[in-house]
């Protein structure tokens, strides 16, 4: 009898332990605390500067200036402005005095707003809630400031060679398949408007598949890690510099960040504040609700 009481009290306690659930991270790591919101909004270059590796045919370039792009551009700023922001942080150097003087110069009549979505988007929004400036914070990476530092004297270095050899893109099979969808986006975009698109480029698959192509295939595929080497040192070295002077412009709970860059950049960015308990993110589809 001994032994049956003995064993019904361990199962008890096994089933009472078992009982008991783990606690959601938050209720520790935030707890009730309210915290500042961020919307990060991912977009093409409106500029099409040429930089990137995928260029845009002509005939495929949206003409932000256009009648038809400006009445839609006011449908994607309305939309945007849904979650009222306080402050605006874009794709630029720190000096955005150029922006804030275009926007004034703009006002008065004297000229257009730059064809970027930094001004198209982000100046818009910075006159429409009346904010006091505009924040850039991107980054120069790791890689290349090891380079620029180096002796030009010095013999050839691993930095070096990983960074001739081991960029981003490739002529294999994925990133065939890579380069088909971003013109099939190009093609998508002259029959859609402006918003129709934010909302595709934005979704969380695209978002998602946008980073599948710096790690998968090409330049990637190294013998050792030259590939991921590179990657690192450039542009999650750089993603996470960009991320870090987002945390240096300093936040209060009630502040509302719009973060505006290029799609690329975004599925990083979003995995930073995603793992960090100090903001609240907000998905790009549920701006409003």
């Amino acid at each position: 009898m001994k032994k049956y009481i003995l064993s019904l009290a361990c199962y008890l306690t096994m089933f009472t332990g078992f009982a008991q659930s783990f606690s959601n991270p938050d209720s520790i790591l935030v707890g009730n605390k309210k915290l500042p919101k961020v919307l990060l909004v991912g977009s093409w270059h409106f500029s099409y500067y040429g930089l990137d590796a995928h260029k845009t045919d002509e005939e495929k370039k949206v003409n932000i200036y256009s009648k038809k792009r400006q009445t839609e551009l006011k449908e994607l700023l309305d939309y945007l402005a849904e979650f009222m922001p306080t402050k605006i942080v874009v794709e630029s150097g720190r000096n955005t005095g150029y922006l804030i003087n275009n926007l004034k110069r703009y006002k008065k009549g004297e000229e257009a707003l730059y064809a970027s979505e930094r001004s198209q988007i982000g100046m818009r929004l910075v006159d429409r809630f009346q904010l006091d400036t505009i924040y850039g914070v991107d980054a120069y990476p790791l890689i290349l400031e090891l380079r620029d530092h180096k002796d030009s004297l010095s013999p050839k270095t691993y930095i070096d060679e990983i960074l001739e050899k081991h960029h981003f893109g490739g002529d294999d099979d994925i990133h065939k398949r890579y380069n088909q969808l971003y013109e099939h986006q190009d093609e998508m975009r002259t029959k859609h408007t402006l918003l129709e698109s934010f909302k595709y480029l934005n979704s969380a698959k695209v978002i998602d598949r946008y980073f599948g192509s710096y790690i998968e295939g090409g330049q990637f595929d190294s013998e050792n890690f030259e590939g991921a080497d590179a990657l690192s040192m450039f542009w999650i070295n750089r993603n996470l510099r960009i991320y870090r002077n987002i945390q240096k412009i300093g936040f209060d709970e009630n502040d509302r960040i719009l973060i505006l860059f290029g799609t690329a950049h975004i599925p990083l960015l979003k995995f930073f504040f995603q793992s960090s308990p100090l903001y609240e993110l907000v998905d790009f589809e549920d701006v409003g609700e």
